[in-house]
C-alpha cells in the first residue's frame, strides 16, 4: 500500500502581494497610464538587475547605515561550500542606487541630461502592515546631468507626478497634495544658528525631523531637543525654538496659494539674517513654486519640515500625501542629489528624481473598492466550438479576427453551447462568435450585454 501523498497547504507569504486576474488587469492599466505620461515628457525606459553589490547599497544609506541594514535582503546559496564568502549581492531596496551605478557604467554611451524611468520591484525587510510590503513596485523618474543640473528639472518632477496621480483610474476623487522643501534651508539654519556643521550630526537631526508626522508631537519635540543637545549640549531654548518655528512653516496654511507662500518665504529670509545655504535653499524653493503656479490651488505647498530620511538628498525634496488621510504617509517622494554616482566614477553627476510608491498606492484603492475592476479576461471575443469536426474552422475564424486587431479566445472543447456561453459570461467576454455549425450557414456574433445576435464577417467585423 503506497504512502499517502503529503499535501502542502498553500498560503500567502506575508508582505509579498499577488492579485487575481481582474485586479492584475487594472494594475497593468496603471502601468500603461504611467508609462504613457512619463514618455510624453521624453523619459526613456531602462531596467536594471534585481541585485546590486551589497557594499554599494549599504554605502548609500549614509550615516544611517544601521537602519538600512535592517531592510536589506542578501542573496546566498542554500547549500554553502567550504570557502564560500559572505554574501556579496543584495536585492535593491530602491531604484536610485541602481540608477547611479547604471549611469556611471554606461557614461560614455548615454546622452545627457539623461532622463529615464523605471517601473520595477524593490525589496525591503520591514514588518508588513497596511501600505507596507516586503516586495513592491516603484515607478521612478530621474534626470542626471554632468557637472550641473538646471533647477528647471526640480520643478518638472512634481508637475509630472501631479498629472499622473490626478488622472490614474480610481484616483479621480482623491485629494492629494505634493509638499516641497529644500534641505539647504534647514542645513543653513543648523550650521549658523546652532553652529553644528558635521555632516553626520546634520544627518542624524534630519532623520529625527523626518519622523515629525509619524510620532506624537510631544515625543517628536523631545527627540529633536535630545538630538540637538547631543551635538550642542548648551543649546538654548531660543535656538531650539527657532528650528521648531521654521519646521512649522505652512503647517497651518496648507491651502495657501503659491504666491502667498513665496511672500512668506521672503519674509523668513529678512528675519533670519542667515546668508549661507539657507538663503540659497529658499531661493531654489521659490523658483520651483513659481514654476508650478499653473497647478490647482493647494495641490503643491511649501513645507519646510520635509527633509527625507536618506542622506544622499542635498536640495529639493518632495513628499505626496492624501489630504483626507495624512497619517497614511507619503505615496510619492524624492529629491535632488549631487554625488550619488561618486562611488562609481570620477565625474560630478547631479540628479533629481521622484518615485511613486506604486504598490502602496494601488493596494490602498483596492482595499477601499475604488479600483475600476472589470472583467477577468482581456479577450474581446470568444469563438465557440461547434464540434470536433469544425475545430479547424474555429481556429481559422479566431485567426482572422486577431488579424483585424481583436483579442480572441477559442473555447477548447465542443461541449453544450449553454456551457460555453456561461464560460464567456463568467470571464466577462463581451462578444461570442458562432462559426457556421453547418456548411453554407453564416457566421454570427452575439453581444453579451444586449443579447442581440446578428450575421457577421470575420474578415471585416467591427465592435459596436
Amino acid at each position: 500500500m503506497s504512502a499517502k501523498k503529503k499535501i502542502f497547504k498553500p498560503q500567502p507569504v506575508s508582505g509579498f502581494p499577488e492579485w487575481l486576474p481582474e485586479v492584475r488587469a487594472v494594475e497593468q492599466q496603471w502601468f500603461d497610464h504611467i508609462r504613457k505620461i512619463f514618455e510624453s515628457y521624453g523619459f526613456c525606459n531602462i531596467e536594471t538587475p534585481s541585485v546590486e553589490l551589497l557594499d554599494a547599497i549599504k554605502a548609500k544609506g549614509g550615516d544611517g547605515e544601521a537602519d538600512v541594514d535592517k531592510e536589506i535582503y542578501v542573496l546566498e546559496r542554500y547549500h554553502k561550500e567550504d570557502g564560500d564568502k559572505e554574501a556579496r549581492l543584495a536585492l535593491h531596496f530602491d531604484q536610485t542606487v541602481p540608477l547611479a551605478r547604471y549611469t556611471a557604467q554606461h557614461f560614455n554611451e548615454l546622452v545627457f541630461p539623461f532622463k529615464r524611468y523605471q517601473m520595477q520591484r524593490v525589496w525591503r525587510g520591514e514588518r508588513p502592515q497596511a501600505g507596507r510590503f516586503r516586495e513592491f513596485y516603484q515607478c521612478d523618474i530621474d534626470v542626471i546631468n554632468v557637472d550641473s543640473l538646471p533647477l528647471h528639472f526640480d520643478a518638472e518632477m512634481p508637475a509630472i507626478i501631479w498629472e499622473v496621480l490626478s488622472s490614474l483610474p480610481g484616483m479621480e476623487n482623491e485629494k492629494i497634495q505634493i509638499r516641497i522643501s529644500n534641505r539647504k534651508i534647514l542645513t543653513g539654519m543648523i550650521t549658523q544658528d546652532l553652529a553644528i556643521d558635521e555632516p553626520t550630526a546634520i544627518a542624524k537631526i534630519f532623520r529625527v525631523i523626518d519622523k515629525v508626522e509619524k510620532i506624537e508631537l510631544t515625543e517628536f519635540l523631545k527627540s529633536l531637543e535630545t538630538v540637538i543637545k547631543e551635538f550642542k549640549p548648551h543649546a538654548t531654548e531660543k535656538e531650539i525654538e527657532n528650528v521648531i518655528k521654521l519646521l512649522g512653516f505652512s503647517r497651518e496654511f496648507k491651502f495657501w496659494d503659491i504666491g502667498e507662500q513665496i511672500q512668506s518665504l521672503e519674509k523668513i529670509i529678512e528675519e533670519a539674517k542667515i546668508e549661507n545655504d539657507f538663503v540659497k535653499g529658499i531661493e531654489e524653493l521659490q523658483f520651483v513654486l513659481t514654476s508650478l503656479k499653473h497647478l490647482p490651488k493647494g495641490s503643491v505647498v511649501a513645507d519646510l519640515s520635509i527633509v527625507r530620511g536618506l542622506d544622499y538628498y542635498t536640495g529639493t525634496v518632495y513628499e505626496t500625501v492624501f489630504l483626507d488621510d495624512p497619517g497614511y504617509g507619503s505615496i510619492c517622494s524624492g529629491g535632488r542629489y549631487d554625488d550619488l554616482a561618486s562611488n562609481y566614477i570620477n565625474k560630478n553627476l547631479p540628479g533629481v528624481g521622484i518615485s511613486i510608491g506604486f504598490s502602496r498606492l494601488f493596494d490602498r484603492l483596492r482595499q477601499q473598492n475604488k479600483l475600476p475592476v472589470g472583467r477577468i479576461s482581456p479577450a474581446d471575443i470568444m469563438v465557440v466550438m461547434p464540434g470536433e469536426e469544425r475545430r479547424a474552422l474555429t481556429m481559422e475564424t479566431a485567426q482572422k479576427l486577431r488579424a483585424q486587431g481583436h483579442k480572441v479566445e477559442t473555447f477548447h472543447n465542443p461541449v453544450k453551447l449553454a456551457r460555453q456561453l456561461a464560460y464567456a459570461e463568467k470571464k466577462g467576454i463581451p462578444y461570442v462568435w458562432f462559426p457556421p455549425f453547418e456548411d453554407g450557414n453564416d457566421h454570427e456574433v452575439k453581444n453579451m450585454q444586449t443579447g442581440t445576435q446578428a450575421k457577421a464577417d470575420p474578415d471585416n467585423w467591427k465592435k459596436d
